[in-house]
């Protein structure tokens, strides 16, 4: 026997109308990429919406079209998200710190036919234009083309397009499983790999988001997505934030810490999400313009891992939860977030505190587990460590024009990372498995190892690699950089680890470098630091 319930498809475009029928006035502050910020509202993102998938579908475009953006977070960004994939295309964001050999492979690989560009990255695509096999449609996201014309010549302004659609629009009744957007992630060797979500898991992923247990938007906030629009959907946070109203904030190109201070203070946002990185600028803004980011509650950290001391600065300074989450493209991201239960209620602060410095738990709709060498399941007692694989509602069957054969191990995706669960599932990722240093049979983690380090008064920045070795193999190094005006000896950066690791896992050596190498992303690049300074103990 069936329920006897009404079935209707889980669609983005399901998204948007709620956020413009019930949410119409909801503010959305974006940041222009030429300047200047402009006032918008949920219900006018979803007008312009509409209209813009009325005017692809003008264009003659086939159903699931890839529809290419490369762009900051601003308002137009915001409708494309919805337009395009709401229309029935595929919304295909693409990172524009990519080589541009890379992104010249992703563009052809995806068989992108349209272009977004925001007015920064027109020399840029100028520049690989004729390498562009399949792409007939330049779209730069300004009321006008301006002087694009003169090194793109049949530019449209994406203004003139939305002016083409028809304000009456009506979403058309897609298959929930279909593709709606497109993310290719360079975490992987060799060329960059396309993840390929469907409305289906979009829409799921954005219930898992706004779960009390986990991030948990609402329509009292007022929410800064720092996170690019560019890099897996923005964490899934403009679909989450449609689906409850919450009020947006988009930056635009602006991430130094000084402008997202005045953001925040402006605007009276109450919840932010970034990576570390970004977060260590703004905590150096707000106390230069000592601010105190009276109205922030809570901020969102992902990416990589957040150093304690982070974790401590946001409490103790600023009066702001830090909830540590952590996923990746291939989970659309969410996997995890750091949310006490009920009986940790009671525990001593420091306790509460020290519970709060790893990934956390996972989402419903995410299984996790941690696996030997051989694929058998490793206890969940939060000593025992091993490779971190995942199966769930949104995370990916198989990368694009791959097969599951050939991306998945008996129906689990491994992650990468090496990993603790305890009894709770509390997840805590000690390394990437290329990362984790192996030391005459021991192994270290370099995570455990620069959060630490990071939190030295001297250092501004800090990662640790496994360096060759004679007699273990593997030793640690500390690669690190001096906070302007400071000059700490070795011996002084290494004093840190005292007490708080076993003596044998201090690095053996500091090298001191003026910036570490960082990808498209902001992760560290271990490989060139590898290359530079493996060798640096034999």
């Amino acid at each position: 026997m069936l329920g006897q319930m009404m079935t209707q498809p889980l669609l983005i475009s399901s998204l948007i109308t709620h956020a413009e029928r019930y949410h119409k006035g909801g503010k959305i502050v974006s940041t222009n990429t030429s300047g200047g910020v402009e006032n918008t509202t949920w219900g006018q993102v979803g007008h312009n919406a509409r209209r813009l998938a009325s005017a692809l579908t003008g264009l003659g475009l086939p159903p699931q079209t890839r529809c290419a953006t490369i762009a900051w977070n601003n308002r137009r960004h915001l409708e494309i998200y919805f337009g395009a994939s709401g229309g029935g295309f595929v919304c295909h964001t693409i990172n524009p710190r990519l080589f541009p050999e890379q992104l010249v492979y992703i563009l052809n690989h995806a068989e992108d036919k349209v272009l977004f560009i925001d007015k920064t990255f027109v020399p840029l695509v100028a520049a690989i234009r004729d390498k562009l096999e399949h792409l007939v449609h330049i779209i730069l996201m300004e009321p006008d083309v301006g002087d694009a014309a003169d090194s793109l010549p049949g530019i449209i302004a994406y203004d003139d397009l939305l002016a083409t659609g028809q304000a009456d629009y009506e979403w058309p009744h897609l298959d929930e499983n279909c593709a709606s957007s497109l993310c290719y992630t360079s975490g992987t060797t060799g060329n960059p790999k396309g993840v390929l979500f469907s409305h289906r898991s979009t829409v799921l992923h954005s219930f898992g988001s706004n779960l009390a247990d986990s991030i948990g938007f609402s329509a009292m906030d007022v929410v800064l997505m720092v996170v690019p629009m560019f890099h897996v959907n923005a964490w899934g946070s403009p679909y989450a934030c449609a689906m409850v109203g919450a009020r947006l904030v988009l930056p635009g190109p602006g991430l130094d810490g000084q402008s997202l201070v005045g953001l925040i203070d402006d605007h009276k946002v109450t919840v932010a999400l970034g990576v570390p990185t970004i977060w260590l600028g703004l905590l150096g803004a707000a106390k230069a313009a000592n601010s105190t980011l009276t109205s922030l509650n809570r901020t969102v950290v992902g990416g990589s891992a957040c150093p304690p001391s982070m974790i401590a600065t946001f409490r103790d300074t600023y009066d702001v939860e830090l909830i540590h989450a952590w996923g990746m493209t291939e989970m659309s991201p969410l996997g995890t977030v750091n949310q006490p239960l009920a009986k940790h209620r009671d525990l001593p602060i420091e306790d509460m505190h020290k519970l709060r410095e790893n990934q956390g738990r996972a989402v419903f709709g995410v299984e996790l587990e941690i696996w030997d060498q051989n694929g058998k399941p490793l206890p969940h007692d939060g000593k025992a460590q091993g490779d971190l694989v995942t199966r769930g509602h949104w995370i990916l069957d198989a990368y694009f024009r791959s097969t599951p054969e050939e991306t998945l191990t008996n129906g689990w995706f491994d992650t990468g990372d090496v990993a603790t669960m305890d009894a709770d599932g509390y997840v805590t990722i000690k390394d990437r498995s290329k990362d984790i240093i192996k030391s005459g049979g021991e192994w270290i983690s370099s995570v455990e190892l620069e959060n630490i380090a990071i939190a030295h008064p001297q250092l501004t920045d800090a990662a640790v690699i496994g360096a060759k070795h004679v007699k273990w193999a593997e030793r640690p190094v500390l690669v690190a950089v001096k906070i302007d005006g400071a000059d700490p000896s070795e011996a002084e950066v290494l004093e840190i680890f005292d007490g708080k690791i076993a003596k044998w896992q201090t690095p053996d050596k500091v090298v001191f470098i003026d910036a570490l190498p960082r990808n498209a992303t902001g992760k560290v690049l271990k490989r060139t630091l590898r290359e530079q300074f493996g060798d640096v103990l034999l």
